[in-house]
């Protein structure tokens, strides 16, 4: 099987991309611990007069900035398990067991980023207001829905491809 020259770039790709999951995780988290720690200089550097309309919006980011830290791992697991399906592609060997449960667990991960969209959506909605509006990009994705389902479908293809090559190899 001929190597494309896409499967370095995917590798170098995904890599970065999991350090940078981890660099915003510790984003979150330092501007999490701000809001606990300086919470006046956080209401002052988002431009809000401290009043008691505010507090529920600030009590709303954190709740959103720990969601946002729930994530980090989930996103962790679905590059990493792309990353070793990248790498079996590379050896081409890649109908192979072990990427229909990498692929299973992907599909898991991406429900789960999904349902944490709808929640960050809802907290959103609870605690926007016309005089604080809290513009976020997060409840329903279409896309992310269909990511989903077609993850948990690819991981059927492979889980059935792994077992058409493990019958066609007892034949020959």
């Amino acid at each position: 099987m001929k190597q494309s020259s896409a499967m370095p770039l995917a590798q170098a790709s995904l890599r970065f991309l999991i350090v940078l999951n981890w660099l915003f995780g510790a984003g979150i988290l330092t501007l999490l611990m701000a809001t606990v720690v300086a919470e006046q200089w956080t209401f002052t550097a988002l431009g809000l007069p401290p009043s008691a309309n505010v507090r529920p919006l600030m009590i709303g980011m954190r709740a959103i900035a720990v969601l946002g830290l729930v994530a980090i791992p989930l996103n962790r697991t679905v590059l990493s398990r792309l990353l070793a399906i990248v790498e079996t592609v590379r050896s081409a060997d890649p109908f192979v067991a072990t990427n229909a449960r990498r692929l299973q667990t992907i599909a898991w991960a991406l429900l789960a980023l999904q349902i944490l969209s709808l929640v960050i959506g809802g907290i959103r909605e609870a605690v926007s207001t016309p005089s604080h509006p809290l513009d976020l990009d997060a409840g329903i994705s279409v896309s992310g829905w269909l990511a989903v389902i077609l993850t948990f479908i690819l991981a059927r293809v492979f889980a059935a491809g792994t077992l058409m090559r493990n019958d066609l190899e007892g034949t020959v």
